[in-house]
C-alpha cells in the first residue's frame, strides 16, 4: 500500500505572522475591555460592543489576507495604524501606559517587518 501524496500549500506562516495574529486578539479584546470599563452606563454595552465591532469590520475589509476589498497598500498600512493605535491609546486611558507603550512598539515593529516584506 502507497501513500497518497498529500496536497502542498504554499502557505508559510513566520514567527512575525503570530504574533501580528496575538497582537490584532489583543487590540480587540483592549477595545472591547476599554468600552466597557471606561464608559459608565449605558455606554460601556455600547462602546464594549461597538468599539471592536468596528476594529473587526475594518480588519476584515481591508487588512486581512482574504480581505474583501483590495486597496493601496498605504490604505492598508493606516488602518492597521488607527486600529492598534486605538487598542493602546485605550490602555493609555484605562491609566496603563507600560502596557499602552508596550503593545504600541510590539504593534509597531511587527507592521514595520510585515510592511517591507508586503512591498518586496
Amino acid at each position: 500500500m502507497t501513500d497518497a501524496p498529500t496536497p502542498q500549500s504554499d502557505i508559510q506562516i513566520s514567527p512575525n505572522d503570530v504574533i501580528r495574529f496575538l497582537l490584532e486578539l489583543f487590540a480587540i479584546f483592549s477595545l472591547g475591555f476599554w468600552g466597557f470599563v471606561a464608559w459608565p452606563l449605558p455606554w460601556n454595552i455600547v462602546v464594549g460592543i461597538g468599539a471592536p465591532l468596528i476594529a473587526i469590520v475594518l480588519w476584515a475589509l481591508f487588512r486581512s489576507p482574504k480581505a474583501v476589498l483590495r486597496v493601496d497598500p498605504f490604505v492598508k498600512a493606516l488602518v492597521e495604524i488607527v486600529v492598534m493605535l486605538a487598542a493602546a491609546f485605550a490602555w493609555w486611558d484605562l491609566g496603563q501606559p507600560v502596557v499602552a507603550i508596550v503593545f504600541a512598539v510590539i504593534a509597531t515593529v511587527s507592521g514595520v517587518i510585515n510592511g517591507r516584506a508586503e512591498f518586496r
